[in-house]
């Protein structure tokens, strides 16, 4: 059966604030309405912990949706919002906004392989984002947005290169090219501390409400078979 492919964002989403706009956290203001705040803590893991499990790294749009999407994932341990895909040094935030790098906000993600296989990962991938939309996804646009499926070996080139060929010979795309990187991971910087677990901590951001949550919910209503038992 043919792979779903996501619609773009609905032109609800397009008015919306993008990711890059909103430089500092969330105001009181915002956060302030009790029906929309989590109610669940999500367990922290330290790096000892980490090192037990195997590491990812895509980027596919604004990295607050793309964390959330991998941590509903089973399998999934821990995804961390951050940038790579680039040459500078210790990129930051404001420089990201500015084009000053050549990054990507990308994640990082940590995984049981006994679980979850960097297969289905790909497969999570392709699968929450519109990959035939050249450095933009939905109302995010600029380089720091490109689609990048990273690989620190040649079987998950492999890989990565095997599923893109899949998607062309099923059409999935209607034709439209895939504009996907497939580059060897180099390095991964983290993001800023108010940056993990954007969606989780900001419910009520215009952006997390219109643009982050939809694409998260479009995912779960898709893929259910890789979810959570508490993300359904």
């Amino acid at each position: 059966m043919k792979l779903l492919r996501f619609t773009i964002l609905s032109v609800a989403a397009l008015f919306a604030t993008s990711c890059q706009s909103n430089t500092k956290k969330s105001s009181t203001a915002e956060n302030s309405n009790p029906a929309l705040e989590t109610t669940s803590k999500k367990e922290k893991l330290s790096p000892q912990d980490l090192s037990k499990y195997e590491t990812a790294y895509f980027a596919s749009g604004c990295f607050w949706c793309v964390e959330a999407i991998f941590e509903s994932v089973k399998g999934v341990k821990e995804s961390i919002s951050g940038y790579s895909g680039g040459k500078e040094d210790n990129p930051t935030y404001e420089m990201i906004g500015y084009g000053k790098t050549t990054h990507a906000e990308a994640v990082e993600i940590y995984y049981d392989p006994e679980v979850i296989s960097f297969t289905a990962l790909v497969q999570v991938f392709f699968g929450s984002h519109d990959p035939t939309t050249l450095n933009r996804q939905g109302p995010d646009k600029g380089t720091q947005y490109r689609s990048i499926a990273f690989y620190k070996n040649e079987e998950e080139k492999k890989i990565i290169e095997a599923y893109i060929q899949a998607l062309k010979d099923q059409d999935v795309y209607d034709g439209a090219p895939i504009t996907t990187e497939v580059k060897e991971f180099e390095k991964f910087w983290i993001a800023e501390d108010y940056h993990q677990d954007y969606e989780r901590n900001n419910p009520n951001n215009s952006y997390i409400r219109n643009v982050s949550i939809p694409r998260l919910n479009r995912f779960k209503q898709n893929f259910k078979a890789f979810l959570k038992e508490d993300a359904h």
